[in-house]
């Protein structure tokens, strides 16, 4: 995703302000697994980051903004591990790697992915985050199907209508599977995968 916190994790060299930017979202994340994001406060995430919450606001003006940057680095990784999919030339070995790419993620950040699909509708940054990302791996899934056969275009049964339904699908199972545990993930991810397939004429 493009941004400056984005930006930060992409160099070779650690800077001492970016180390405490990674433990600020590190520590944002763990809060929001014992706390939930309304308990948690600014203190608490700069009382784990061992830091001062003068300090906290050098680097985010609230804690949405904290939970924002996590958004941000989080689904930079999901769209990072999924890239290849647009990529491959061969669409079953795309969308076999695309899906589990996408469950380990989840099965590391899922609180997180919840967390951005709940305030999505409520904080405007997170909701232009979460549908860019959308935007990119619906681009993604159709690319996919043109490939597998499927036509281009914006009808029901062309590409880029069945991408979208795909890409939201996937989105809405996880989010349910993810609750539950790993192994009701994996099942999810094999019938999401299974679905797609199918949609690209791949299997019968």
């Amino acid at each position: 995703m493009p941004g400056q916190h984005s930006a930060r994790g992409r160099r070779t060299t650690e800077r001492k302000g970016d180390a405490r930017e990674r433990a600020i979202l590190d520590t944002c994340e763990d809060l929001l697994a014992r706390k939930g994001y309304d308990a948690m406060t600014v203190g608490d995430v700069a009382q784990g980051a061992g830091i001062t919450r003068g300090a906290l606001y050098f680097y985010f003006g609230s804690k949405q903004e904290v939970v924002t940057a996590l958004v941000a680095r989080t689904v930079e990784h999901l769209w990072e591990r999924s890239r290849a999919t647009a990529q491959t030339d061969e669409p079953r070995q795309a969308i076999t790697a695309a899906m589990q790419r996408t469950v380990e993620l989840w099965n590391e950040h899922g609180l997180v992915m919840r967390t951005a699909i709940d305030l999505s509708f409520t904080v405007p940054e997170i909701g232009e985050l979460w549908n860019h990302t959308a935007d990119l791996f619906i681009t993604a899934i159709t690319a996919v199907l043109e490939r597998a056969g499927v036509p281009a275009g914006i009808e029901p049964d062309q590409a880029s209508a069945m991408a979208r339904a795909l890409c939201w699908m996937i989105e809405r199972t996880f989010y349910h599977a993810s609750q539950e545990s790993r192994e009701e993930l994996q099942k999810a991810s094999a019938t999401c995968e299974h679905i797609w397939l199918t949609s690209a004429g791949l299997i019968t």
